[in-house]
């Protein structure tokens, strides 16, 4: 559940990321998330020194190996009344099964002018032409002029009526 939790946390935001390494950042945030980083016993800084320390010299990721090296030096500073053993494992508690959230993104605007803006049944003119009357476009159907050698005018809606 640890392992996963750790892939999890190590593709997001990267769309090329493997899993099987982490970025600093997204090792932050999993610490953050997860309420190892406490922001008293243990702060943003302490997570970067601990990263930078595990990590291999000139490398911008941690393999899971560092990453639970990383762990241990932590954990000891998190809980400090526990032994090593038991601070490892109340850390690796508040990982597991944890996914990383995504609070303080940015929602789609609802403003009153948007959905004015978007509402298809107060287009006028042409534009009326482009959609049903769910609302729904009509694709390639709505945006060109298909050629009707009826005999009638473009705009004439009573085509069929005259006998």
């Amino acid at each position: 559940a640890l392992e996963e939790a750790f892939r999890k946390f190590a593709v997001y935001g990267d769309t090329a990321a493997s899993g099987n390494d982490m970025t600093g950042k997204n090792f932050s945030k999993m610490c953050k998330e997860c309420g190892v980083m406490d922001g008293k016993a243990v702060t943003s800084t302490d997570i970067d020194i601990v990263f930078n320390k595990v990590k291999t010299k000139g490398a911008r990721t941690i393999t899971f190996g560092e990453f639970q090296q990383a762990m241990k030096e932590i954990c000891c500073k998190r809980f400090k009344g526990k032994s090593p053993e038991e601070a490892l494992q109340a850390v690796y508690g508040l990982m597991e099964g944890k996914e990383p959230g995504s609070a303080g993104t940015t929602k789609a605007c609802k403003a009153g002018a948007v959905d004015r803006l978007t509402d298809t049944s107060k287009y006028t003119g042409s534009h009326k032409e482009r959609f049903d009357e769910s609302g729904k476009g009509k694709g390639l159907a709505g945006r060109e002029d298909l050629t009707d050698n009826s005999g009638y005018v473009g705009a004439y809606k009573g085509q069929g009526t005259y006998d």
